[in-house]
């Protein structure tokens, strides 16, 4: 009997896939991966990148539009059609959003030349983080910068430095409110891990410029990679407190629709209902030497008090100059597309993910399994996240990070 219990609470592989595609269909499995366009460019394969988006964006354009659209990035780049270092890292990065606004304006036509500064890095999300936040706050302001310096090494070696002080600031900050203040949560991770992977890459632009030296960015690296294994801790612990399951009921432990409406018919309530009715010549004049007063319908009911429910029996209390008004006791019934609205999710399990993260489901199992299947989402769900990819743009092998070091790529303008 004990092992037949044991067996009973152990769900089957396809009750947990069930779930998890439940969940994955309501789009509240969390994601804490890095956004593809900043592993894109923040690698050794930007200018590549860079280079076939330029080109895409052109070929995807009238004549008229590539005209504009070479125009406006050479006033934006400070009328120059080279961009030094604008093939790599952070540098591409910026260079990507802003041919991505610019062409967005071209085709939109709503600004002229010269008109578009004000316009552009107005996305109210980047790289998959709200630009309102404080992390997203600072990469949005520093990247707006960016193309208009990146010519002059020494502006772009300050401005690099000055946001790179405050970047480094606020993800310590971050991260000390997601260990030791509770606020961890997949926003928080995802703010985290973009602020730190942009961070890096603006230490290594720096090496490149010969602003730091190259221990800096190694170091800043190593402590990255640290600390993302102390969250991932800390975020799987989060997730294991807050994903919920409860099974769907089973029908044989439902009540039927019949029962429950008669069970609501049998429960009175009373209502205190107030009416002001038409002259007594047009109400049926049944019963008035008694007192009372039937409506004919419930139509009428509806048109001539301000109540709640249906009203089965009202009595006459009071005359006045042909009008009366009506004080009723009343039996309500409760709203029937209310009762089958609440009868279909007493249908229907839960399953939370985290709080703003819930769907509803109808997997139906025995309710002892829900704690093996907590657990069993919690482990599918980690395995989901990329965190291969995440770690490695921390965990750069020493050849790759040098070469990183050694990138002189340049962008410059080509018009087709």
């Amino acid at each position: 009997m004990i092992l037949m219990g044991h067996s009973l609470c152990l769900p089957s592989p396809a009750t947990v896939h069930e779930l998890f595609s439940v969940a994955r269909d309501a789009n509240i499995i969390p994601d804490i991966s890095l956004d593809p366009v900043l592993t894109t460019y923040l690698s050794l394969d930007s200018s590549a990148a860079l280079q076939h988006q330029f080109a895409f964006l052109q070929r995807s354009m009238s004549r008229e539009q590539q005209s504009r659209f070479n125009l406006n990035l050479t006033q934006q780049l400070g009328g120059s059609s080279r961009v030094s270092y604008g093939g790599v890292g952070v540098v591409a990065l910026a260079l990507s959003l802003l041919f991505d606004q610019v062409a967005q304006q071209v085709r939109a036509q709503g600004s002229m030349p010269g008109n578009s500064s004000s316009q552009r890095f107005e996305a109210k999300a980047i790289f998959g983080i709200s630009s309102s936040s404080r992390i997203g706050r600072i990469i949005h302001s520093y990247l707006r910068l960016v193309p208009g310096v990146a010519g002059d090494e020494e502006k772009i070696a300050e401005t690099t430095e000055l946001y790179d002080g405050w970047l480094k600031l606020e993800l310590i900050d971050h991260y000390e409110r997601m260990t030791t203040k509770k606020r961890m949560s997949t926003l928080s991770m995802q703010q985290w891990l973009t602020g730190a992977a942009v961070h890096l890459h603006m230490r290594i632009h720096q090496v490149r410029l010969h602003s730091v030296p190259v221990g800096s960015a190694r170091s800043l690296g190593l402590s990255y990679r640290t600390s993302l294994r102390h969250l991932l801790q800390g975020f799987t612990a989060y997730l294991r407190k807050h994903i919920q399951e409860t099974a769907a009921p089973s029908p044989r432990g439902l009540r039927t629709r019949t029962d429950t409406q008669s069970r609501q018919m049998n429960t009175p309530s009373t209502t205190n209902v107030t009416c002001l009715s038409e002259p007594l010549s047009n109400i049926s004049q049944a019963n008035r030497f008694t007192g009372t007063t039937a409506l004919s319908s419930t139509a009428d009911i509806s048109n001539k008090c301000k109540t709640q429910g249906n009203i089965e029996e009202f009595r006459v209390l009071e005359e006045r100059n042909g009008t009366h008004a009506i004080t009723a006791t009343t039996t309500t019934l409760t709203n029937l597309t209310f009762s089958s609205r609440k009868e279909e999710a007493g249908l229907r399990g839960l399953l939370v993910i985290e709080p703003w993260r819930n769907v509803s489901h109808s997997v139906q199992h025995h309710p002892c399994q829900s704690p093996a299947i907590q657990q069993a989402l919690l482990t599918r769900i980690i395995n989901a996240q990329d965190l291969g990819h995440d770690r490695s743009i921390f965990q750069l092998p020493e050849k790759v990070f040098q070469s990183l070091l050694k990138q002189r790529n340049n962008f410059k303008l080509r018009i087709i």
